[in-house]
C-alpha cells in the first residue's frame, strides 16, 4: 500500500477538544434549565430525520447553546450494495438544518436489499471490500460536502478471507478518500478480547494523525459457546478502568481531541453522566 499522505477535500471537525455527551430525551429539560458546562452534544442522525416534532423543538434550542456532533448508524458504509440515496438525502437535509461541527459513521453494514438490520455488522478486510468502502465514503463526502469520520467497529468474530488488518484497512481508506477517523477506544478493547489481540499494539499502529474524535463507553461481559470471555459493546454502564487507561494511552498519541461519553442503554441521571465527562476532561487536560 502507498504511504502517501491523504488529501482532505473538506475541513476537519471544529468540536472543542474536551468531553461531550450523547443527547438523551430524558435530559432535554435539565440541560435547558441548567446549561451544564459541556463541550458538545452528539445525536444519532436517524433519531432526527423526521421533519418536525418534539425532538426537533428541543434540539433546535440546545443547538443554539452547544456545538453539535451528528453520528450516523444507518448508512451501511460497508454494505455490498449501493448506498440508499433516500437515506443519504435525508441525512444531507439534517446536516444542512443543524450545521454540526462533526459528522461520523461506522465501518459496518446494516442493510441488504430491502432488509434493514438493527445491528452494525462486520466487514471483511479484503481488497474488494476496501474498494467498496472507499467508493461509499467518497459518495457520502461528495453529497454532504463535508469530511466524514469513520469509526472502528466492535467485532465478535474475524473473517477467514481477511487480507488486511483493521488498522491497515482504515489507514488505506483515509489515504484514498481523505476522510477522518473516530477512534472508539471501548471498541478497541472489546474487539481485542473477543479476537485475542493486543489492544495497546492496535492503538500504537492506529493512524493517530487522522483521529478527530474519540468515543468512550461501557461494555457488558459474557462468555461464548466454548466458555471464553466475550465482551459486548453495550453502552449501558460506566467506562471501565481498563478502557480509561487505554484512553490515556491513545491521548499520548493523538493529543487532546473531542471525546464523547456514550451511554445509550439504562441511561442514568445526568449527574452520573457528568461524572464520566469530568473524568475524561481531566485526562484530556493532562495531555494539553
Amino acid at each position: 500500500m502507498s504511504s502517501a499522505q491523504p488529501v482532505a477535500r473538506f475541513g476537519s471537525t471544529t468540536l472543542p477538544a474536551r468531553a461531550g455527551l450523547g443527547l438523551k430525551p430524558q435530559h432535554y429539560r435539565e440541560i435547558l434549565k441548567t446549561s451544564p458546562d459541556l463541550a458538545f452534544f452528539e445525536v444519532h442522525a436517524e433519531n432526527y430525520m423526521g421533519a418536525g416534532g418534539l425532538p426537533h423543538r428541543y434540539l433546535e434550542r440546545i443547538r443554539k447553546r452547544y456545538p453539535l456532533s451528528v453520528h450516523g448508524v444507518g448508512l451501511s458504509i460497508g454494505g455490498d450494495q449501493p448506498l440508499d440515496r433516500v437515506h443519504l438525502d435525508r441525512l444531507h437535509r439534517l446536516l444542512e438544518r443543524y450545521a454540526p461541527e462533526s459528522f461520523s459513521e461506522h465501518l459496518a453494514w446494516s442493510s441488504h436489499e430491502s432488509v434493514f438490520l438493527n445491528d452494525l455488522l462486520p466487514v471483511p478486510y479484503t481488497g474488494r471490500a476496501l474498494d467498496r468502502v472507499c467508493e461509499h465514503v467518497d459518495q457520502v463526502q461528495e453529497v454532504l460536502q463535508r469530511r466524514m469520520l469513520l469509526e472502528n467497529p466492535a467485532t465478535y468474530l474475524e473473517f477467514e478471507q481477511t487480507h488486511l488488518s483493521e488498522v491497515e484497512f482504515l489507514t488505506e481508506v483515509v489515504r484514498r478518500t481523505g476522510c477522518g477517523l473516530l477512534l472508539d477506544v471501548n471498541n478497541v478493547f472489546v474487539s481485542a478480547i473477543n479476537n485475542a489481540y493486543d489492544a495497546i499494539a492496535y492503538l500504537d499502529a492506529f493512524p493517530a494523525d487522522s483521529v478527530e474524535e474519540i468515543h468512550l463507553a461501557g461494555f457488558a461481559e459474557d462468555v461464548d459457546d466454548k466458555g471464553n470471555p466475550l465482551l459486548i459493546d453495550a453502552h449501558g454502564s460506566p467506562v471501565s478502568e481498563i478502557v480509561w487507561r487505554l484512553f490515556e494511552h491513545a491521548l499520548c498519541r493523538t493529543g487532546p481531541v473531542p471525546t464523547l461519553i456514550e451511554w445509550d442503554n439504562d441511561v442514568p441521571s445526568f449527574e452520573v453522566l457528568l461524572t464520566e465527562v469530568r473524568k475524561a476532561d481531566r485526562a484530556i487536560s493532562a495531555e494539553a
